[in-house]
């Protein structure tokens, strides 16, 4: 008994969406920060978020295919997508790794690298209290952006929250569909 009631109340926090907000936002930028707590140790979680193929949403592509994705966690390394008729996309540059603990990125994901934007995507990985892991990712952007960075804000946000929720979920349920609350 005491082994189902602790199965449910796993399956009930991967249901939980990221934690995430729009810390800032002024018409020259934005930050955007979700976090999750995952149930493995935080070298685990950090395994299954080096593989982005894994748990991004394949509607954020522009292949159509998550599959098509790899983070490449090397000096220069990127986070890279391969298009079905041989062209590519690089999404973000890799420019700091720590084994274990956390991935800085840079570049401009999605609609924003058709705008004159710099960003640093950054995800920590630290023991949480109580065991298991927590994974914070922190994405600031700033330059120009045609509709200002007040309306990309929100829209960044919803799209990077949701990222971690289907990366929260593969971790702790081997999917990265989230089961749906009752």
């Amino acid at each position: 008994m005491k082994r189902i009631v602790y199965i449910a109340a796993v399956a009930a926090l991967a249901c939980r969406p990221a934690a995430a907000e729009v810390k800032a936002a002024t018409a020259q930028g934005f930050e955007v920060v979700a976090t999750v707590t995952v149930h493995v140790t935080p070298k685990q979680a950090f395994a299954a978020l080096a593989q982005p193929q894994r748990w991004w949403n394949p509607e954020h592509t522009f292949s159509g295919d998550a599959a098509s994705l790899s983070l490449r966690l090397k000096p220069g390394g990127c986070f890279c997508e391969q298009m079905k008729d041989g062209g590519w996309a690089k999404h973000l540059e890799v420019t700091m790794v720590r084994p274990g603990s956390a991935i800085e990125l840079h570049g401009g994901l999605g609609p924003l690298r058709f705008q004159g934007v710099a960003g640093a995507l950054t995800w920590i990985v630290k023991p949480a209290e109580g065991g298991g892991a927590t994974i914070t990712q922190d994405y600031v952007v700033g330059g120009y952006l045609r509709e200002g960075a007040e309306h990309w804000a929100p829209i960044v946000d919803g799209v990077l929250e949701e990222q971690m929720t289907r990366l929260a979920s593969l971790i702790d349920t081997g999917s990265p569909m989230p089961k749906k609350a009752n």
